[in-house]
């Protein structure tokens, strides 16, 4: 928060910068089954590490924030609610089919670099 807060960048990119450091061993592994190919085990490796981040990280900074008397706000904001939920309808196309096109990637790393955009927007 330090640095973030010394070179006045967003608070969301602490957040982002985190979320790749817990996430980038994983992250790695499952770029090296796509390459090979292996489509299933890429997707079970990203979303088992991502579940499994998600559902330890939250409940512990809640849980420390209640004890320590600080005061947490996970709220969103209206740009992020519609990243979110556009990325879960595209989400639920890509992984409904069985199969994935290169043209379902492409989606996902535009929809992933607007997010990166708008962590800088405001």
């Amino acid at each position: 928060d330090h640095g973030i807060h010394t070179l006045n960048a967003p608070p969301a990119l602490g957040g982002f910068l985190v979320a790749i450091l817990v996430l980038s061993p994983e992250g790695l592994s499952a770029l090296r089954a796509a390459r090979n190919n292996r489509l299933q085990r890429t997707i079970n490796i990203l979303l088992g590490s991502a579940t499994s981040t998600i559902g330890m990280t939250v409940p512990v900074v809640l849980a420390i924030g209640f004890f320590s008397g600080r005061t947490l706000e996970l709220g969103l904001e209206p740009t992020d609610i519609a990243m979110l939920t556009l990325t879960l309808f595209t989400s639920v196309i890509t992984l409904g089919t069985g199969k994935t096109t290169l043209l379902q990637g492409v989606v996902h790393l535009i929809l992933f670099a607007a997010y990166v955009m708008l962590i800088f927007d405001g």
